[in-house]
């Protein structure tokens, strides 16, 4: 049977065919009590002996994982090599900022007029067809009846949506008694362009459907004054994530995704990690990455704050994997973790910000939230990717208001999902090296080519909440 040793540190290997695919085995014999090495660190200890040539899996293994720790900055940089200029033909806004997608955004203050604005874009994607990329709504049932941080929340991933550069121009739509009403959430969102942006409190408009027609069509002649020209990588900025992961995500699709991170930022652009939960056992990891001590006591915050969100609702941090993950080979939260982190690369972290931050500095930046799929990748929208390179072994249909590049982690699932999946990472296990195959696709998505999840309308956000709803 074909196996993969991934690191020489390791006591198991990965089984590439027959009934325990992705699923891990025993090297040589390990007592109970024993560390379990994979990816050359641990990602749980025996809890019994087991034999070489054994099934390693959750009936015999239990995570070494706890609460906060304490952590010393210890750096093992890595140098980026600086890459020859690379372009894509992007639509260059007034602000300096650069879309992939020329397109008009519903953003909605509250879930009230969810079903307003889908009748909005309906008619509007009618009316102004051919004209821009694309209308689209996007609902969520929050803006009301949220208080403190929990509000807070809200408005930031709205705010971060309102200033997406994907989105040429955005119509906030309103209700009018809600707690984040449009006067509130204006002081929330600043100063606007307001050739950009344009405002309706539906509660005050006889047919405020139409109206909102005439106020879109005021957004969509003022989107057609954008065309794409060349565009340096630099003002790229791309997401990263991974769902429906399987024992061959951190073979093959994750470390591609790395790959791919470390050559954009070679070329001076930027990528965003997020999935806190899914850094916990790895998080030395990217905290000996940190480009300074800052950035250091940034990510341990960053790490041990949402171990605090964990235990303060009476969680154990690690809940997870989920049972897609269980039957895909991956046993404890470090064995998805050090998969996981592989998205990252090798490249310094220069920041870690916030939910609804937009990155400040070029690089490497790590992003607070949960792993949860629609929650991350709403996440990454609002802070300013211009698409997300998305791994699964198990396959998800699921797509952010920007595209998604859903990159397969084995073959099988390339073939049997063409209408999900969009780039094949499985035939990396073969030694096929695909970083240059996917920095062109990459740059033909940037260039206008669409994604699954833009041909099939799959564009969802979900809003990270943690508070009272009253």
């Amino acid at each position: 049977m074909k196996q993969i040793k991934i690191n020489e540190k390791d006591n198991v290997c990965v089984m590439l065919e027959g009934d325990l695919k992705g699923h891990k085995v025993a090297l040589k014999d390990i007592k109970a009590g024993d560390n379990i090495i994979k990816y050359g660190y641990p990602i749980g200890h025996a809890t019994e002996d087991i034999k070489a040539g054994e099934h390693v899996h959750t009936h015999n293994i239990k995570t070494n994982l706890s609460g906060t720790l304490e952590y010393s900055y210890t750096p093992k940089r890595n140098d980026i090599p600086t890459l020859s200029k690379r372009e894509f033909m992007g639509y260059v806004r007034e602000d300096g900022s650069v879309g992939i997608r020329n397109e008009i955004w519903i953003v909605n203050t509250v879930g009230c007029v969810n079903k307003t604005s889908e009748l909005i874009a309906r008619e509007a994607n009618i009316r102004f067809a051919g004209e821009v990329d694309g209308i689209f709504n996007f609902v969520h049932p929050f803006g009301c009846s949220q208080l403190g941080d929990d509000q807070k929340t809200t408005q930031s991933i709205l705010k971060g949506m309102v200033n997406h550069p994907n989105a040429a121009g955005v119509l906030v739509l309103g209700l009018g008694c809600e707690n984040n009403n449009i006067p509130v959430f204006r002081e929330v969102l600043g100063e606007v362009n307001e050739k950009r942006v344009k405002f309706l409190i539906t509660q005050e408009h006889d047919n405020e459907v139409e109206d909102a027609l005439e106020l879109i069509g005021e957004l969509v002649e003022y989107a057609k004054t954008f065309k794409r020209t060349p565009c340096d990588m630099s003002k790229l900025v791309v997401g990263l994530k991974c769902g429906g992961s399987d024992g061959f995500s951190g073979l093959t699709a994750n470390p591609l995704i790395g790959r791919f991170s470390d050559r954009l930022i070679g070329m001076g652009g930027s990528t965003i990690l997020t999935e806190v939960p899914e850094m916990f056992g790895a998080e030395t990891i990217l905290m000996s990455r940190c480009k300074d001590e800052e950035t250091f006591n940034k990510t341990v915050h960053l790490i041990n704050d949402f171990k605090d969100y964990f235990t303060s609702h009476n969680q154990v941090v690690y809940e997870n994997p989920s049972p897609g993950n269980k039957k895909g080979g991956i046993t404890t939260l470090e064995d998805k973790s050090l998969g996981c982190v592989q998205k990252s690369g090798d490249a310094d972290v220069v920041d870690v910000i916030k939910i609804g931050e937009h990155i400040k500095n070029n690089g490497l930046n790590l992003l607070t939230g949960p792993g949860n799929d629609i929650v991350a990748v709403t996440n990454l929208t609002a802070s300013g990717c211009n698409l997300i390179l998305f791994s699964t072994g198990r396959g998800t249909p699921v797509g952010a208001p920007v595209p998604t590049v859903k990159i397969s982690t084995n073959t099988d699932l390339y073939q049997r999902k063409p209408h999900w999946i969009d780039f094949n990472a499985g035939e990396i296990i073969n030694g096929k090296d695909l970083t240059d195959d996917l920095v062109e696709y990459v740059i033909s998505v940037a260039n206008g080519e669409k994604t699954n999840n833009e041909k099939h309308g799959y564009r969802e956000i979900s809003i990270f909440k943690d508070g009272v709803t009253l």
